[in-house]
């Protein structure tokens, strides 16, 4: 099995910035964005069973998930976000696995799971050596209002509602700060990847080489 270690940050903090830079190295990177996506894309067990939980009224006139309908369900509502997850984290789970496998079956060593609640999901043990993308909050409301269209206002609830980036640092094992230029993102990235290949006994020429 390759090894897989954990990615995530604070919303509009570089985390996916952080990730395409090391697939464009090589590094397998696997979302568990995408993943979710996945797990309720139309037609699926996933799909279906929101729909029995939160009625018809999720799905737009195409039969898809409308996921800020279900944001606006979910949002204050931790009983409802509770059921939630339960639907859908199981699904990305099983899915996450297959791909880990998958990527073992292919001669990977090394693999990253990137989640943006990695450390509200209990996941930080499981997935050490953690890496955490930080960012003032400054520079993740410019970066999340340019990227989602959103009002200050809608990201500051946002950034409120998740653990804060202090609390995920202090468990990380490495830290990228994202608050200079791309250039600067990118080799900071690198020294972590070199650091993480060093960590862990693997050969850093395979993505420097």
């Amino acid at each position: 099995m390759a090894h897989v270690f954990g990615l995530t940050g604070g919303i509009g903090s570089g985390k996916s910035a952080v990730a395409a830079h090391w697939r464009a190295r090589g590094l397998p990177v696997v979302d568990a964005d995408e993943l979710a996506r996945e797990a309720v894309a139309p037609g699926s067990e996933g799909l279906a069973a929101l729909v029995e939980e939160f009625g018809p009224q999720i799905l737009d006139d195409q039969g898809r998930l409308a996921r800020k309908r279900l944001a606006g369900l979910v949002f204050e509502d931790e009983a409802r976000r509770a059921r939630l997850n339960a639907i859908t984290h199981p699904r990305v789970r099983e899915l996450s696995l297959r791909r880990f496998v998958e990527l073992a079956q292919q001669g990977e060593p090394l693999a990253c799971y990137e989640v943006p609640l990695l450390v509200e999901s209990g996941l930080t043990e499981a997935l050490r050596p953690l890496v955490v993308v930080a960012a003032r909050e400054e520079h993740q409301l410019q970066r999340a209002m340019a990227r989602d269209g959103a009002t200050e206002a809608e990201i500051r609830a946002r950034i409120a509602a998740q653990l804060p980036l202090s609390d995920k640092i202090a468990v990380a094992d490495h830290v990228i700060y994202n608050d200079g230029t791309l250039q600067h993102l990118h080799a900071a990235a690198d020294t972590v990847l070199r650091a993480l290949c060093e960590q862990l006994g693997l050969d850093a020429a395979r993505y420097f080489g």
